[in-house]
């Protein structure tokens, strides 16, 4: 391997000979781990839900409990058209994804989520479908539903989200579910030949190194195509940021991030690949860290650090 990890622009280029771009969207889901009035969830959550940067806020329904699923719908399309236009203006692409990202976008009944993604798709052409959700929102017959879709596009993935391997940090973090959830649904979903990308959390309270390698050895084991490591990062109105605030939580420095990322790649198989390594939440959202320097500053000190020692990705699989 010429690089010192598997990137994503490497996979692009073998897969699609040249570039991929995500039209993100927000298809208005919930999630099960929050209540019905949008409190509780995941400690490190906000509730905002995560949705590309370019995209325009009026296009995004307020109140997701009262939007029809023809009202969601019609705001998905808006969004595809709105992603399309800036991502040919901004970096003249020719080819697409369509990403469900923001919250949980299995959470549905199966009626709505047949009639969203099918009428969604209409809009492409696009070469991946990619599925953001939780390990426990994937049921036998929503893998049914996405493997239908392989016939539209080259490629459909589900994004999962185990965030650690150590089942008392989920807990302490109220996640909700254990790793054996993400076990059984990243196997079911190779069965379908459906790709899996699984989310990570580098330095959640009370994690060490050991817990770095035991989260790799986890992703490793059920064969996961790709990864996206997160930095812990404190957003405003979590739990996280209480803790923080008392002094019961710290982040990572930028140089610890470096390293812990490092040693969690060093454990991952070299055959995955890495489609992100620090988080890029905007600047009103965070509480901590501040002073981070930018993800090409972050790559750029990853790598020649790796290059310099004469480690690269899965040395120490």
């Amino acid at each position: 391997m010429s690089e010192v990890y598997r990137s994503y622009a490497t996979y692009l280029h073998e897969e699609y000979q040249g570039r991929l771009y995500r039209i993100g969207v927000d298809g208005q889901f919930s999630c099960p781990n929050r209540n019905s009035d949008g409190s509780g969830g995941c400690a490190f959550c906000d509730g905002t839900g995560t949705i590309a940067a370019y995209q325009n806020p009026q296009d995004r329904l307020v109140g997701i409990s009262q939007a029809s699923i023809e009202e969601r719908i019609s705001q998905i399309k808006m969004q595809i058209e709105h992603g399309k236009r800036f991502l040919k203006r901004r970096y003249r692409a020719e080819q697409y994804s369509l990403y469900f990202q923001a919250y949980t976008n299995t959470y549905d009944t199966l009626e709505h989520l047949t009639m969203l993604y099918n009428q969604v798709l209409e809009e492409g052409p696009f070469v991946e479908l990619i599925v953001s959700t939780r390990p426990d929102c994937i049921t036998d017959e929503i893998i049914t539903l996405l493997q239908s879709y392989q016939n539209k596009v080259k490629k459909v993935w589900v994004e999962l989200g185990l965030q650690s391997g150590n089942d008392e940090t989920l807990a302490f973090v109220g996640r909700n579910h254990d790793v054996s959830s993400y076990i059984s649904a990243a196997n079911s979903l190779h069965l379908a030949d459906i790709g899996v990308c699984t989310h990570v959390i580098l330095g959640l309270p009370g994690e060490n190194r050991r817990d770095i390698v035991q989260t790799a050895a986890i992703v490793n084991v059920v064969g996961s195509e790709a990864v996206k490591i997160h930095n812990l990062h404190i957003c405003q109105s979590t739990r996280l940021q209480d803790w923080y605030e008392m002094g019961e939580v710290s982040t990572a420095s930028f140089r610890r991030h470096v390293e812990q990322s490092i040693w969690f790649l060093r454990h991952l198989n070299p055959s995955i690949v890495i489609e992100r390594m620090v988080c890029e939440t905007p600047e009103y959202r965070l509480v901590a860290p501040r002073a981070f320097p930018d993800k090409h500053q972050f790559l750029q000190q990853l790598k020649s650090t790796m290059e310099e020692r004469g480690w690269v990705q899965g040395d120490l699989v």
